[in-house]
Parts: structure tokens; sequence; C-alpha cells
């Protein structure tokens, strides 16, 4: 089943034509097909002439009273399709204006590349027919530039040919919206979403049809440019879904950032240690945290949903004789074909609060990889396995997930500011925190009193380097008592914030 979608507003002129000419198409090429035809509340005589083709044409007519715009229309009618299919890996959607700017005799190519094999095509708008506004004109080529997607030229074509099964696919990864711009914003969002789960593209070159176009063009030129400008953020998003994908790899900036690094910076590491902090770090103490407490977090970019993170105190082990916590932190999350899982794993002693071992493994775009460091704080030095040399290491040393625990334990002061140097590579230090404010915030079903610091490794990248401009809520509770309720970082396409969804207090029982 070939289901034909044409949201309209207000084209009484020619979505009768259009219809017809739908008709024509799969008379002269058999095809079973429907239409799918839905109304934003027009105010002309559309709504007449809908009904009187529905009487003769298999169609099926969806009004809204009062209008929602192009992307919302465009979406239910998507959705009216695949609820209607029982064979989503076969039958398909072709979307379609009603002002005959796409001329459906191209439908047939589109459907004959469909059925060898493509589960995205795309008709490209390379040809201008007809007269139209300078200004729309400079727009029209304008805009597909600065919403680029790989492989295409027309991201703002509108006329599109989907398998349905990719339809299914992208709104179970993008949750309960699948378009979130309008415009012909939401056509290239729309692409970008369908992209992602496409085996294969084709495209479909065309021309514009502005001769055959029945009324003043509703589209403000320099105002679509500038949503496209504002979008390039959402569509880029929404074409790779690497927003808990750029949290891991920036988690592992801090520890990976080449296995040359920690021979090359020995010299300069070995004069760090004898610096001295703005703000000295407070003397070791115990491990405040109980075996079993887990907290859960929803990772977003924007309004996406894109993984999640676990943060666990899971054990307590031994390591070279030294009783050592085990702390576990996880990220899960990515595209349908671009997913990661990271483990970072920490084991702290439980007396001194100092890093003993460190684990990172990562399994992205199906490789996957290992770095394991011992750390010997009494010694001073450390070591990765698989290295036959040792490197110099701080006094206090913390790895990435130790000092996500860590920080929950130090007296912090509203207004204040703090330096460490207790990263277990001094070349990365000092890790600076400054106390902002206090802030009442409302995660996992309850509203919390918070404290908001801005942590920052000046020499370092990823979440925590200094353009990255990164926040963190902590409970305002007595030292040991603090939990993380909120981490928000800045890349180059946005901001990604990780949230608490659930926390799981030790049981009783545990020390």
């Amino acid at each position: 089943m070939i289901y034909v979608c044409v949201p309209v507003h207000n084209e009484a002129r020619t979505a009768g034509l259009v219809l017809w000419k739908v008709r024509q198409v799969f008379t002269a090429f058999p095809r079973e097909y429907q239409l799918l035809v839905l109304d934003d509340a027009s105010t002309d005589e559309t709504r007449n002439v809908l009904a009187s083709y529905a009487k003769v044409l298999p169609m099926t007519v969806v009004t809204h009273r009062t209008r929602e715009g192009y992307a919302r229309s465009l979406e239910e009618l998507l959705r009216l399709a695949l609820q209607r299919t029982d064979r989503p890996k076969r039958d398909c959607a072709i979307t379609l204006h009603a002002d005959f700017a796409h001329s459906p005799e191209s439908m047939e190519d589109m459907v004959k590349r469909l059925e060898s094999g493509a589960d995205l095509v795309v008709v490209e708008q390379v040809e201008q027919r007809g007269q139209a506004s300078r200004a729309l004109r400079l727009a029209r080529h304008w805009a597909p530039r600065l919403l680029r997607l790989p492989g295409l030229r027309d991201t703002m074509s509108g006329f599109v040919a989907l398998r349905l099964i990719v339809l299914r696919q992208a709104l179970r990864s993008d949750g309960t919206r699948l378009l979130l711009t309008d415009g012909w914003c939401a056509s290239a969002e729309l692409l970008a979403r369908l992209t992602r789960h496409a085996r294969r593209v084709d495209t479909v070159p065309a021309a514009v049809r502005y001769d055959l176009v029945q009324r003043p063009s509703r589209v403000r030129p320099w105002r679509q440019l500038l949503q496209a400008w504002r979008a390039r953020a959402i569509i880029r998003a929404a074409h790779t879904a690497v927003a808990v994908l750029v949290i891991a790899t920036s988690l592992r900036a801090q520890s990976d950032t080449g296995r040359t690094d920690s021979t090359r910076a020995a010299p300069a590491a070995s004069a760090s240690l004898t610096a001295t902090a703005t703000t000295p770090a407070p003397p070791p103490t115990a491990v405040p945290f109980a075996v079993g407490e887990r907290l859960v977090y929803g990772a977003r970019y924007g309004p996406f949903s894109v993984g999640t993170a676990t943060m666990e105190v899971a054990g307590v082990d031994t390591i070279r004789g030294v009783e050592a916590v085990h702390f576990r932190f996880l990220i899960d999350g990515g595209a349908l074909w671009y997913h990661i899982h990271q483990n970072l794993e920490s084991w702290v002693g439980r007396r001194d609060f100092r890093s003993r071992r460190f684990l990172n493994q990562t399994e992205e775009k199906g490789k996957a990889w290992e770095r394991k460091f011992e750390i010997y704080p009494d010694s001073g030095i450390y070591r990765e396995a698989g290295r036959d040399s040792a490197a110099p290491t701080v006094a206090e040393p913390l790895d990435d997930a130790a000092f996500l625990y860590w920080i929950r334990t130090v007296p912090l002061e509203i207004g204040k500011r703090y330096e460490y140097r207790r990263y277990f590579r001094p070349e990365r230090n000092p890790v600076i925190v400054e106390v902002l404010k206090r802030e009442r915030v409302g995660v996992a079903g309850r509203k919390w009193d918070a404290i908001v610091i801005r942590p920052r490794i000046p020499n370092g990248g990823g979440i925590f380097a200094e353009k990255a401009d990164a926040r963190m809520w902590l409970s305002d509770e007595q030292p040991g008592g603090r939990i993380m309720l909120a981490l928000q970082s800045n890349f180059s396409f946005g901001q990604v914030t990780l949230k608490l969804k659930e926390y799981s207090a030790p049981p009783a029982e545990h020390p």
C-alpha cells in the first residue's frame, strides 16, 4: 500500500487538481494507494473541494478546527499511515504539497526506487520553472546549505517517499514528537530523522513548478533563512543523535587524549607536584558512600531524550592489600547504527579516598576498546596496562569517576573559588570549582535545595573544559549526604543535560 500524505491549507484552486493528478499517475502505473489529506483549518472552499473528491477517490480527510501548521499536519498524516499499515517493511508513504509546486508524475520513479531497495527517496528541486521573487529564489538556494545532510543537495524538498518501517524506527528513537520545527525546517528535520535509519537513500531530480502555483507564496524568505540558521543544532542532533555520545567521549577525553600523553608530559607533571593550590584540599577522609547507592540520570539534548547514565557504589574490594570502594559510572545511548556503551570504573582507598585503579571500557559503532590504569599513591606513579613505562602522579590522585563522588564530600561555600590538584594525570591540573549560588530544583519526583557549582579544567577538554561552561547541581546537605542532581555542559552544537531520574539509597545493613 502507498499512502500519499497531502497537508492542505487554503488550496481550493489546486488541491482537487493535484489529487486527480495522483489518480492519473496510479492509473497508468497500477499500484494500490490511499490518499491521506489533512485540511489545516482552511477558510476558503478547500473543505468543499475535498469532500467532492473524497466521494470518487480512495481518500481519507482529516480536519483541524484551528490551524496547527505544516509540521504538525505532516506528522499527523505520517502517523496515520503508520497506524493503518500492517506491513511497514513493504508499505510506504509519499509526502506531497497541494499547491502544484511538486509534480505528481515523479511518484512513479519514487516508487520504483523503493521497490528496487531504497528506504528513502528524496525529490530534489534542481530546477525552477516560472517566476518567483528574487528573495524567494535566494532563500531557496541558501537554506539547504545551512541545513546540510550527507548525500543530499536539497534538504528543503518536502517531496519524499519513505518505507514505513523507517518512520517507525525514527518515532521509537526520537520519542513523542517527530518534528519540532516548522516550514522549510520541518522538511529538513524529517529527512534528518529518517536518514539515520534508512539503509539506502536515493534522490530524484525535478523542477519546482512556480508556473503552476495558483496563489502568492506564503513563504517569508528572510524569516525562513533566519529560522534555518537557528535550527541548525536541532537538525544536526536529529540526524546524529550524538548528545549522549559526546558526553561519553568528553569523559573519555579527560583520561584518553592519547596514549603518548602520559610519558610525554612527565617532566611537566613532576613540576606540578609541588605547585600550591589557591585553596588547599581538605585532608584525606574515609569514603562515606555505602554499597548499594544508585543514581540514574536521563540525558537530554534540548527536547530530545538521548540516553541514560548511572552512578553506583558497586562494592568493596581489596587492591594490593588496601580496602577499596568500587564506583561505577555507566553511559548508554546513541542512534540506531551509532550506539555507545561506556563503563567507567574506579577503585578508591576506603580510608584515604585516593584512586588505586581506573578502568574505561567502551563500545562504540561496533568497535570495543579498554584502558586500564593502576595508580600507586604511596609511590607517586601510575601505569597504564600494556605500557612498560610509569608516569608520575599527584599526592592525592583521583580519576574521572572518583572525582564525581569526591566533590560530594568537600565543604563548599557560596561565592568561594577552589582549586584542586588531584587529577591523577598531573598535566590536567588544576581542577577549579566555583560555588555560584543556591537554587531549588525539581528532579526524581521531588523538590531539592541545591547548590550550583561550576567545575572546570582549564588544561583539559570534555565536559569540564573552559569553553564548556559546565554546571553541576548538588543537593544542599551536609558532606557525605550530598548527591548530584544534574550536570549540564555546552558543546559546539548546543547544551547537554543529565538530570536525576531515580535515587536508590543503600540498604540500612550495608556499611
